[in-house]
């Protein structure tokens, strides 16, 4: 079986969810006075990085009812006075939704390449693994630790292998910069990192 017929016939949704949880615990070690900080996402501070993964909660929860196509849907992402809880209320909002979609569903992301319409079990994949790296992103800029175990990593180095890497689907503007170079021996963490355009040696 190829990479991409895998991926279309895997149910991510259970691994979305570990991946939720590996973002809410580092979401939930971040203090106020750390909102400013900048992130390994230069176009974000991690103010900015947290409101752009509620938009995509919200922008992916309206994909799976079918309404996909309107970018306000993945804009309009909004903490509060509380991040921790924004966050956690737009990863219920599209574990919610993602459960109530056939996984061949197709979804309307207007961000990635064409905008689709992609398979559900593809598209869920996407928010999958978005979950797994913005969770390192956030544990780097707080100096958090982020261990997503075999499960994780194995799952979302195959859905990594898959994002194309030409030069007008990395850098600004875009879900991912380009792939770092990666060191033969590299460990899976790493390996995860570089293919989604990180450093693992970031800091801030």
């Amino acid at each position: 079986m190829d990479l991409l017929t895998e991926l279309l016939t895997t149910d991510f949704r259970p691994l979305d969810r570990k991946a939720a949880d590996l973002y809410l615990a580092a979401v939930a070690q971040v203090k106020p006075d750390a909102l400013a900080r900048p992130t390994p996402c230069p176009d974000w501070t991690l103010h900015g990085l947290l409101r752009h993964q509620v938009s995509q909660d919200q922008g992916f929860a309206a994909a799976a009812r079918g309404d996909g196509a309107r970018l306000s849907h993945w804009h309009g992402g909004d903490l509060g006075d509380d991040p921790y809880a924004a966050a956690a209320a737009s990863l219920d909002l599209v574990t919610e939704a993602f459960a109530a979609t056939a996984l061949d569903a197709g979804l309307v992301l207007p961000e990635v390449r064409d905008g689709g319409p992609f398979p559900a079990a593809l598209a869920i994949s996407f928010h999958f693994v978005d979950l797994v790296v913005h969770a390192w992103d956030v544990a780097a800029t707080i100096g958090a630790p982020w261990e997503p175990g075999e499960e994780l990593l194995t799952a979302a180095l195959k859905v990594a292998a898959i994002v194309p890497t030409g030069a007008d689907d990395r850098g600004p503007g875009t879900s991912f910069a380009p792939v770092v170079p990666s060191p033969d021996g590299a460990s899976p963490q790493d390996r995860l990192l570089t293919l989604l355009g990180r450093s693992p040696s970031w800091n801030r």
